[in-house]
């Protein structure tokens, strides 16, 4: 039987949910040869690296609000926004959208979302003083910047938050 005859039986409909995965197994090494293989495989591989890397690293600008966090950034005289937020609520689900319209027109601007449960942090909730789920607070440093409730506008949204990291001090 010559390679032709292989290749076309591997390519016959599979019979079980499970026989596709055998032939395509089968049918990968008459396409490429060993050193190809390992090529191909290391691509795919670092594709998926490169993928979570840039996935991890936009996750990291946005985490759970905790106070020692807050205070370091707040030391540091960066740009922190802290985000109220219910699961359960749609004004939220929009807010975050505006977040990543935000950050995809702007990959310069670099500020850091600490997010509060509204549900289950209520203590830091109390402690911003927010009214309800979809509070917004923006600050530099010390200085608080902005206070907004359930405010979902692009435009809104993306002017205080460049004005915060384009503020001059002097």
């Amino acid at each position: 039987m010559n390679s032709l005859d292989q290749l076309e039986m591997r390519t016959v409909l599979p019979t079980c949910k499970h026989d596709w995965m055998i032939k395509v197994h089968r049918f990968i090494p008459l396409l490429l040869n060993e050193t190809d293989m390992t090529k191909f495989l290391k691509k795919i591989l670092s594709a998926f690296a490169l993928f979570f890397v840039f996935s991890s690293a936009y996750a990291q600008d946005k985490e759970p609000f905790t106070q020692v966090r807050f205070d370091a950034l707040q030391a540091s005289g960066a740009v922190v926004l802290i985000d109220i937020y219910a699961p359960w609520c749609p004004t939220c689900k929009q807010q975050q959208k505006v977040f990543e319209q935000f950050r995809a027109a702007n990959p310069d601007k670099k500020f850091t979302i600490l997010v509060v449960d509204y549900d289950k942090d209520k203590d830091v909730v109390r402690q911003f003083r927010a009214p309800r789920q979809s509070t917004l607070l923006l600050y530099r440093g010390n200085k608080q910047h902005w206070f907004a409730v359930a405010e979902t506008r692009v435009e809104v949204i993306s002017a205080e938050i460049i004005k915060a990291i384009d503020y001059n001090y002097n």
